[in-house]
């Protein structure tokens, strides 16, 4: 029986192709493995974390010239990039990228092999099927799909070869949240939400995902929390962070690093910027700081901590030591229906009074909480951009509504933001609006005449490298537009959100406003919450995500009648008119990117 069962299992090898067998692989000498072509055998998912990804192994070849096509579905997007020696040494083999979800990808691979000094070029085509895209279900009604739906609406020929990441959330409602700090008291703990976080052509079509699992548990302290503030590095792998973690993967999934907080601060979220001088910025709190009473708090939303590619903490900015922890002409203003992520449409409307913030400082209550104080959410930065030209950080508040500039000394350089409130030495700071022609714009303390306008509530303040120049400073921003002028409108209906870009002349103290969009689409684009405005070289153009534009909701019972859909776009510089737009299906948007394949496999 042994014989005859070895004879036809010989029999059925002898039947495969020569090129779909090899000899030798990962088990042993005399190991028999199924490969496609003329290299190894095929690994899907690499890394564990990102399924649309496979590395064709190069099985013991050298590999030199490749150079990958993933062919594209019936009227999709072709996705083809070239592959440096870099990363054919780094993934021992050929990394592939953009595989479609769900389906048989041909994937055109184009190389050099050479063993023993013979070299023999190749172009084959691999068979790779991509997994199911996946995503935890959260149980509410709205939910559609394990990933938010992606809908071009328009996109211009100059851009059809855009590639977006998504960096949405999922409430799970049930789920995590369960915890807070108490020891020493305060904090973000509580602020977790389920990772959705994708890649999609400008057909709409998913080519990337990150599955969490691995790395992610919605219920743990140190590997729960929002993974936010993605970036692209110069090396084409990318940084963010969630909860108590900061993080750096390429778009293989092969992880960097990935560790906790440094033990002086806690509740990362928001931002994390690699900046030029080769560290990184990450927004957090203090994991504690003794107040003037004698009590120690976990403070919100109000550190900037630097540290090095090692891991060192090199420097920090405590900005309740640099700002005015107490200015609340902001903080009054707010509709308490969004005062961050976690939107409460039973509070739509409300606003705080005066008695109320007077109330709150007298009082033991401290977190995630709108306020005034530390151990409260009063500055709630979204944003940190390092400018190299004087060793300085750009931070964007949104409950001050306002965009500040801090050197190394820990000074206030400007203030992008309404007069009202400032006082002493900050009001000095706040710049003066200007016109095209230097001329300045009548303002009162909360309002400029024309169309010049402050940002309100807004979120991310990105300088422009390639435009700006020591003392000139182009900056885009996306206005949210809640409080704007300092109050609440009559009506709802009536708040638009801008994505806007400013140029600052700092040694004039002024600022001229050059480009806006948004109050002309009216309330179906306001955002409240989240979102982004940033500049791109490549395409002379500015990406917008409104995030969180098109929610709708019951204001009598507190309930979404629908979930924001939110707008990407992106304009080229100086147009009125999008040349892409985008609209994302039932889903809380933080922030979206173009994302860069050359940088990620050509370098």
């Amino acid at each position: 029986m042994k014989t005859t069962a070895f004879k036809l299992s010989m029999l059925a090898l002898m039947t495969l192709p020569a090129a779909a067998m090899a000899m030798g692989g990962p088990s042993g000498p005399g190991t028999t493995y199924e490969v496609q072509g003329h290299l190894g055998e095929i690994i899907v998912n690499p890394y564990e974390v990102a399924p649309l990804t496979a590395v064709i192994r190069n099985g013991g070849y050298q590999i030199e010239d490749a150079t990958v096509t993933i062919l594209p579905k019936p009227q999709g997007q072709e996705i083809k990039y070239k592959v440096s020696r870099r990363m054919l040494l780094t993934h021992g083999g050929i990394p592939v990228f953009g595989l479609y979800p769900d389906y048989v990808n041909s994937v055109k691979v184009n190389y050099t092999r050479v063993l023993n000094g013979k070299k023999e070029t190749f172009s084959d085509v691999y068979k790779i099927y991509g997994s199911p895209l996946y995503g935890e279900a959260s149980g509410l009604a709205l939910e559609r799909s394990a990933l938010p739906k992606v809908h071009p609406v328009k996109v211009d020929q100059e851009f059809k070869d855009r590639l977006y990441m998504l960096n949405n959330a999922q409430d799970l409602s049930g789920k995590g949240a369960h915890v807070v700090w108490n020891n020493p008291m305060g904090g973000a703990l509580q602020w977790t939400f389920y990772p959705q976080i994708g890649i999609v052509d400008t057909a709409g079509e998913y080519r990337w995902y990150l599955f969490v699992k691995p790395i992610y548990n919605v219920d743990s302290i140190y590997y729960g929390g929002d993974m936010m503030g993605f970036r692209q590095n110069k090396d084409g792998a990318f940084t963010w962070g969630y909860g108590q973690r900061y993080v750096k993967y390429d778009l293989m999934g092969r992880e960097i690093w990935n560790r906790r907080l440094p033990m002086s601060y806690n509740d990362f979220s928001h931002s994390l910027d690699p900046a030029q001088n080769g560290h990184y910025f990450l927004r957090v709190g203090s994991s504690n700081t003794k107040l003037p009473n004698g009590k120690n708090v976990r403070t919100v939303r109000d550190v900037i901590a630097e540290v090095d590619e090692a891991g060192f903490v090199v420097d920090e900015f405590r900005l309740f030591d640099i700002l005015d922890p107490y200015r609340s002409s902001v903080i009054k203003a707010l509709d308490q229906g969004a005062v961050c992520l976690n939107i409460d449409a039973s509070k739509a409307g409300q606003t705080l009074s005066e008695e109320d913030i007077k109330k709150l400082n007298e009082s033991d209550q401290f977190g995630d909480i709108p306020g005034t104080g530390v151990g409260r959410n009063w500055v709630h930065v979204n944003s940190v951009d390092y400018d190299p030209t004087d060793d300085s950080i750009i931070v964007s508040s949104r409950h001050q509504s306002a965009i500040i500039k801090i050197g190394r000394d820990k000074k206030v350089k400007w203030i992008l933001g309404a007069p009202r409130g400032w006082k002493g030495d900050f009001a000095s700071k706040v710049l003066k609006p200007v016109d095209a022609k230097g001329a300045p714009i009548k303002c009162g303390d909360a309002s400029c005449e024309g169309d010049f306008d402050w940002t309100w509530t807004q979120h991310t303040a990105f300088r422009i490298d390639s435009k700006s120049k020591p003392g000139v400073v182009y900056l885009t921003a996306f206005d949210n537009g809640d409080a704007r002028g300092m109050e609440q409108p009559p009506l709802p209906e009536m708040k638009y959100s801008r994505a806007v870009v400013f140029k600052v002349d700092e040694k004039k103290g002024t600022v001229e406003q050059i480009w806006s969009y948004g109050k002309e689409a009216g309330h179906d684009w306001f955002s409240p919450v989240t979102s982004l405005t940033e500049y791109h070289a490549d395409h002379d153009s500015i990406f917008v995500y409104s995030a969180t534009a098109g929610a709708s909701f019951d204001i009598k019972t507190g309930a979404f009648t629908s979930a924001p859909n939110p707008y990407m776009q992106e304009f080229k510089w100086g147009a009125k008119e999008p040349s892409v737009e985008m609209r994302v299906e039932s889903t809380t948007g933080y922030q979206a990117m173009p994302v860069d394949i050359k940088a990620a496999f050509e370098k």
